[in-house]
């Protein structure tokens, strides 16, 4: 059985984290603990909960409710991950949820979800599996599409994990969440502070015993398909904002500045584009 609250307003706190919080204060919302984010769409929701993420409550559109249920209860059923229990099902009409932000994208349902706490840099490291690892270092990248794109594609072509900086966009940001179809929940990741990436970044990967590849234009960049690349144990490949790039100092740092060839007069891509380019020629895809 299903704990299902029907409602004929949002006005009520309970709809606080779907109507009136935005995502930083969802995000500090249950400070000094992790706070929430939305998930948005079935499919994104049932990776989160086979993920293990615990849902704090859903709201469902009444039409769908049938259908999104099914489809919920045969995911946790198949992967034998968590049940909804008691969780708060609120259901409301069309009417309602075409209030909301972005409603044409929701595709039925939303959670709001318990974050988890996420691991040192270090102990992020040593908890890979991988005999021969490859992660990704998200250096300052502010767009959210990007950073769900990015993860997207670090899923689908062997990355085994992604560092993320503090001053880039959240991975558990709802557009973030909604591009990576809920990728952001399988590929295993992790923060650093900005400051001590900037720092000694690099140094703390080094430390790990993980060389470091610059995507970035210097004299002597090398191409990402160089044999010596694929020669290396560990290897982190860094990636930076839309704009403007790395930083200098993580350039300068970095083992090796690569890029990807192009055709005369481009010289770069979008980050995104460019991440998965980069992922299937150095990753530990299907194709290796």
């Amino acid at each position: 059985m299903h704990n299902l609250i029907y409602l004929k307003d949002l006005a009520g706190t309970d709809m606080d984290p779907y109507v009136r919080l935005n995502e930083a204060q969802l995000f500090h919302a249950l400070e000094p603990e992790p706070g929430y984010f939305i998930a948005e769409s079935p499919k994104v929701i049932e990776r989160a909960l086979r993920a293990g993420y615990r849902p704090d409550s859903l709201l469902v559109e009444k039409k769908e409710l049938d259908r999104d249920l099914t489809d919920l209860d045969h995911e946790m059923a198949v992967n034998h991950t968590q049940n909804l229990g008691q969780t708060p099902i609120y259901v409301v009409d069309s009417e309602l949820l075409r209030q909301l932000k972005g409603y044409n994208l929701l595709r039925g349902a939303l959670a709001a979800m318990h974050r988890i706490k996420r691991p040192t840099v270090g102990d992020f490291l040593k908890g890979l599996a991988s005999k021969h690892p490859r992660i990704a270092v998200l250096e300052n990248v502010v767009n959210p599409t990007n950073v769900g794109a990015i993860f997207r594609s670090a899923a689908a072509l062997g990355i085994d994990g992604v560092i993320v900086t503090s001053d880039s966009a959240d991975p558990l940001y709802r557009r973030s969440t909604r591009v990576s179809m809920g990728t952001v929940f399988e590929v295993p990741w992790t923060y650093v502070d900005a400051k001590v990436w900037q720092k000694d970044g690099i140094n703390l990967l080094h430390q790990y015993g993980y060389q470091t590849a610059a995507m970035a234009l210097r004299h002597n960049t090398i191409d990402i398909n160089d044999p010596l690349l694929a020669k290396i144990d560990c290897l982190a490949i860094i990636l930076g904002s839309e704009g403007p790039g790395l930083r200098e100092k993580t350039i300068d740092d970095s083992d090796y500045t690569i890029k990807i060839p192009m055709a005369a007069g481009v010289d770069s891509l979008n980050v995104a584009a460019a991440s998965a380019l980069a992922f299937w020629e150095l990753g530990n895809g299907v194709h290796k």
